[in-house]
């Protein structure tokens, strides 16, 4: 596996060639486009970004079967973890869950009867409160405790609550998915159906992803730290 990682001598360029996903990753670390031939190196440095945190989420994003070493997470400097879940959770909550809402507006002006459209709009306005919980959650009562350890302090809550905690979020949208392909009316025309499968498997595959961010590097990182601070 690590003569298959990415590394500081990189190009960016070809990064996305091999997982155009990591657009989104850039993005979330703002990097952006227009670098040329430049090296992870040589573009974290311009950017302000520590290179071994870009490598580590870089490299969990684009190999699933990747597990970082607890010393490779110990010793990458951390303080842009915070940050950087917290963009996932803006582009969720901010762009790409709006832009799945227009669809479902759409499709659902075309179902046949007022039962089965509110049927259809329910499924998808609960998934819609139950996300936004799990970030609120995350960002009151997870994260804070991750910068107080940051700080040397203890926080109110314990990593394991988490744990506890950690749903699987792409479930009820697989289940939508399944939905459009099984029970869609084939009066339903247009663009929106198809367009609406495409980005809620694009936005599954996304969460998939900050998942695998979450207990690859999260998890490993604040357990060690929890016992650094007394």
């Amino acid at each position: 596996m690590d003569n298959l990682l990415f590394g500081k001598q990189h190009r960016l360029a070809d990064m996305i060639t091999a997982c155009p996903g990591l657009l989104l990753t850039f993005q979330r670390l703002n990097i952006p486009l227009g670098f040329g031939d430049k090296t992870v190196a040589e573009v974290c440095a311009k950017h302000g970004v520590d290179p071994d945190f870009f490598l580590l989420i870089c490299n969990v994003q684009a190999h699933d079967d990747y597990v970082p070493a607890l010393e490779t997470v110990a010793s990458t400097d951390m303080s842009g973890l915070v940050p950087y879940l917290k963009a996932c959770h803006r582009y969720y909550t901010c762009k790409r869950l709006p832009h799945i809402a227009n669809h479902i507006d759409r499709i659902a002006q075309q179902l046949p009867t007022t039962r089965v459209r509110k049927a259809f709009e329910a499924f998808f306005k609960a998934y819609l409160i139950e996300i936004e919980l799990h970030f609120t959650d995350e960002e009151q009562n997870v994260y804070p405790c991750i910068l107080a350890l940051q700080q040397g302090q203890r926080g109110k809550g314990r990593i394991n609550d988490f744990i506890a905690l950690h749903g699987n979020l792409q479930d009820k949208l697989d289940d939508l998915t399944q939905i459009i392909f099984k029970y869609l009316p084939a009066s339903v025309t247009g663009d929106d159906p198809i367009d609406a499968v495409l980005d809620i498997l694009q936005l599954s595959q996304d969460l998939k992803k900050h998942n695998l961010i979450e207990e690859k590097i999260m998890i490993p990182y604040v357990k060690w730290i929890e016992k650094k601070v007394k």
